[in-house]
């Protein structure tokens, strides 16, 4: 039986009432947040000491400035050669109704060349993982529980092999084309910090950052940046910034300072998004500033590759553009990404094109996990191996009356 709407659709009609009620409020806080953003009296070197100094202090996590907050800059003129390589991956993840303990992973890869020398090429990349040594994270040495590469962790891995496939496309590239590499999503691996270290050892810094390292030095002639792009993003830590201006405290620290359920001064901004603050102050096209993240996996374990990021303008939308702080600290880097995400999303309908044709090369459809399992179970079989499954298996693939 299918989802029966009408029982839902009250509901949702309270939801949206509620959401409609308190547009008012929500106005309120955004022109309180816009007034100060650009309050001219802030003295930034003071507040860049005062974000400093509350770090581990604050429930919410606050960007680093670098210059300033409320600047903007115009996209620099787009070069007339330039050559874009984008990945994207998709993933059937293990099943434990199952015979077969098993993984794939699938990458999507893009290369386009424009200018003079224009071109395409497409592909995609299927690995299948079923050894022990791919099916779990054992901690170095004896003792410590293994990790199953299922679910959030798998999704991780992927990440992880994203970035393989990038650095592996740049590594094929003449140094002397401009080029710009593109992941969809965050360079911040968020999901390892529920893990323990010894998984972050292994994902992260033998294999994401190791895999950024290669493109880094592939960037000798300055030619390379890279960049990831996160389209809609729901992060708050330029609005934090703003938190901590306003606190009264200095430096700040809740858990001193601020009672569970007390109102505080910083409230008056709450709720507020960056991509809300950003869509007041950008022009088409236009750039923040850059910040820095000062995520505790970042500051712990990134070094050169340190996340910083700026809001892009592309059209009603704000996009996040991660890039590392090796990107961040070149101007012609910093410039090339502007310039260049910018012109993808103008070819992309408001997306970067790479990114949307490494996704088509990527994609896993419910019906290629049907087919997937199909083509795994009955070659179990023509091999005279238990192809068993679960009755709970059995019984979704069983039309009942």
């Amino acid at each position: 039986m299918s989802l029966d709407l009408t029982k839902v659709a009250a509901k949702v009609g309270g939801m949206v009432a509620k959401l409609k009620a308190g547009g008012a409020e929500r106005q309120e806080r955004l022109n309180y947040a816009l007034d100060v953003l650009h309050n001219r009296s802030i003295d930034l070197d003071h507040l860049k000491k005062k974000i400093e100094d509350s770090k581990g202090k604050t429930t919410w996590l606050v960007a680093g400035l670098v210059d300033g907050l409320d600047r903007h800059y115009k996209a620099p003129s787009t070069p007339t050669e330039f050559t874009i390589l984008a990945t994207d991956g998709s993933h059937i993840d293990v099943d434990r109704h199952k015979s077969t303990r098993c993984y794939l992973i699938n990458i999507g890869s893009v290369i386009l060349h424009y200018g003079a020398q224009s071109g395409a090429a497409l592909d995609s990349f299927p690995c299948l993982y079923f050894g022990d040594e791919d099916l779990v994270i054992a901690p170095a040495g004896v003792g410590g529980r293994e990790q199953l590469i299922e679910g959030v962790l798998l999704g991780i891995k992927r990440n992880v092999e994203e970035c393989h496939q990038l650095a592996n496309l740049a590594g094929e590239l003449s140094q002397n084309s401009l080029t710009l590499a593109l992941l969809d999503g965050s360079l911040i691996l968020w999901g390892l910090e529920a893990y323990p270290e010894f998984i972050t050892e292994a994902l992260l810094t033998q294999g994401f950052l190791h895999y950024l390292d290669d493109i880094r030095k592939l960037n000798n002639g300055k030619r390379l940046a890279l960049a990831s792009y996160i389209s809609f993003p729901r992060s708050t830590d330029v609005v934090n910034v703003l938190r901590v201006a306003i606190c009264p405290h200095d430096p700040p620290d809740c858990d001193r300072y601020c009672s569970p359920g007390e109102k505080r001064d910083c409230d008056t901004v709450a709720g507020v998004r960056d991509r809300e603050l950003f869509v007041n102050l950008l022009g088409q096209g236009e750039r923040s500033d850059v910040f820095i993240s000062q995520s505790s996996i970042v500051r712990k374990h990134y070094g050169v590759h340190q996340v910083c990021f700026f809001y892009l303008r592309v059209d009603n939308e704000i996009a996040r553009v991660e890039i590392p702080r090796w990107v961040a600290t070149n101007v012609s880097l910093l410039n090339l990404v502007h310039s260049l995400v910018l012109d993808q999303c103008q070819r992309g309908q408001g997306y970067p094109v790479a990114l949307s044709e490494a996704h088509e090369q990527a994609v896993v459809t419910g019906a290629d996990r049907e087919n997937f399992w199909q083509l795994v179970e009955s070659s179990l079989v023509e091999e005279h191996l238990s192809s068993l499954t679960s009755a709970k298996s059995q019984s979704k693939r069983t039309r009942w009356i």
